[in-house]
């Protein structure tokens, strides 16, 4: 085993996603230290302490399973990645040479306040793929406590306070280990444990602080692997001869997909962000904005709208703040139109009731209908039978308002989270139609608590009907 450092090449493309992972809701819009969405920070893969975690509904470890199909003298590469959180307070210089805590020291250009910064930590290690099947692997790792002073200075040089950042330390493992498979190919199955090891136990006063735990734990930790020769098998679309190997993988507080170049299977980063195989950075993106709850353009159209006032704050919170702030600002209009949005590619369906195949936007998630010849602006594109109907057929079955069908989620769909309801029975609430011809069925999902509410409101889950298996006609 080696704990030397990997090539760049090796993880180059996976490591674009694994940093948008890395960052995920690292600091919100508006980008400052005072909103609300930025007082609780640190919600994906964080590693707490063991003597902290159970109490509190928390987990002090990450296990990856999944197959690999090594060839030869194949060795695996692993990149153990993480934020450690330092706490950032703000001191004002009195004049004598001392210094006393403020909750805010105004500059010209910034605000400097308290704040709990991240900084990216790498464990990294090589091991053949015979040292995993003789036995564990275990690589510890430390993180030592820190203290660090930086001056601030006004434009003319003068020394108006510093900034202290205080770093406790954070101690863990990573185990490793791999057994044969029997089949009829030659496979394994590969485990990979994240543990927090830390000793730290709270006082009886700070039990119940999360802030307390968070400098000691590893945040937004996640794996990437790779092989030197071989290929992962997909986690949600094995081969047939591997289904029961690869559901028989327990992954915890973490999901491993196939990263890196697309059509290629030699790297798997393991998230605690639920992902599809090969997932991307848009191209169009200028930079990070650290919020995937809103897309880029509405985040840099908000952002460049702020006040003059709540941007001095955003840039003194964080320098990755600062840099969004400035990115809003100086953004070139045909950078912004590039957001707008994209079709990736195209393809042809037919619509049986029309002779002309369909040219269907691949990045688009339904099967929504454009005929080349008629755009669907034209009234000729409407049918002309009358009224949409209720009703549509589904594998020869009459499905409409009442029917029960099970959900198959197709792999298409941009929301990873409808994988989840894989197998539930539904119950279908109404038959819509769109414009350009594409059928969509509204469902709640049976023994969802929160049916009731979803009708109340019209607040539905709508999916194909190549989607859906019938039960029953009611």
């Amino acid at each position: 085993m080696t704990t030397t450092s990997l090539p760049e090449s090796r993880f180059a493309v996976a490591r674009q996603v694994a940093d948008a992972v890395l960052f995920e809701g690292y600091v919100l819009y508006p980008y400052r230290a005072s909103a609300a969405k930025n007082r609780l920070r640190w919600q994906f893969g964080v590693l707490v302490p063991p003597a902290w975690g159970p109490a509190h509904d928390e987990h002090s470890f990450q296990r990856t399973e999944l197959i690999m199909e090594p060839r030869g003298a194949a060795t695996l590469a692993v990149e153990l990645r993480f934020l450690h959180a330092q706490r950032r307070t703000v001191e004002e210089a009195l004049g004598d040479g001392s210094f006393a805590a403020v909750p805010e020291l105004h500059l010209p250009d910034r605000v400097l306040v308290p704040w709990d910064e991240g900084t990216e930590e790498r464990v990294e290690m090589r091991v053949s793929v015979a040292e995993l099947t003789a036995g564990e692997i275990t690589l510890a790792f430390a993180r030592p406590a820190r203290t660090q002073t930086e001056p601030v200075r006004d434009a003319d040089g003068r020394e108006r306070g510093r900034l202290v950042r205080r770093t406790e330390p954070v101690d863990g493992v990573v185990r490793l280990h791999a057994t044969e498979l029997d089949g009829p190919y030659r496979a394994l199955k590969l485990t990979v444990v994240v543990e927090n090891t830390s000793s730290w136990t709270p006082g009886e006063a700070a039990c119940a602080d999360r802030d307390s735990a968070l400098p000691r734990s590893l945040v937004a930790s996640h794996l990437l692997l790779g092989l030197s020769a071989g290929s992962f098998l997909s986690m949600t679309d094995p081969p047939e001869w591997a289904k029961a190997a690869v559901a028989a993988c327990g992954n915890r507080h973490t999901w491993p997909v196939l990263a890196g170049e697309s059509g290629r299977a030699d790297v798997v980063l393991s998230s605690p962000i639920i992902l599809e195989d090969h997932p991307a950075i848009a191209p169009e993106s200028a930079g990070a904005m650290y919020d995937a709850t809103e897309i880029d353009e509405i985040l840099a159209l908000r952002t460049a709208a702020l006040t003059e006032q709540e941007k001095r704050e955003a840039r003194g919170t964080d320098a990755r703040a600062a840099a969004v702030i400035d990115l809003a600002d100086n953004m070139p209009a045909e950078v912004l139109e590039r957001l707008h949005g994209a079709v990736r590619a195209l393809r042809e369906i037919t619509d049986p009731r029309h002779p002309v195949p369909a040219v269907v936007p691949e990045s688009f998630e339904d099967d929504a209908v454009f005929r080349p010849d008629t755009p669907w602006w034209d009234p000729e594109h409407a049918d002309a039978a009358g009224p949409a109907p209720d009703r549509v057929l589904v594998d020869g079955t009459s499905v409409g308002p009442g029917s029960r069908v099970i959900l198959r989620p197709g792999l298409r769909r941009t929301d990873a989270q409808d994988l989840f309801l894989q197998g539930r029975t539904a119950r279908v609430e109404t038959v819509l139609h769109d414009v350009d011809g594409g059928v969509h069925l509204a469902v709640t999902v049976e023994g969802d608590p929160g049916a009731d509410i979803r009708r109340e409101q019209g607040r539905f889950l709508y999916f194909q009907p190549d989607e859906v298996t019938p039960l029953e006609d009611v």
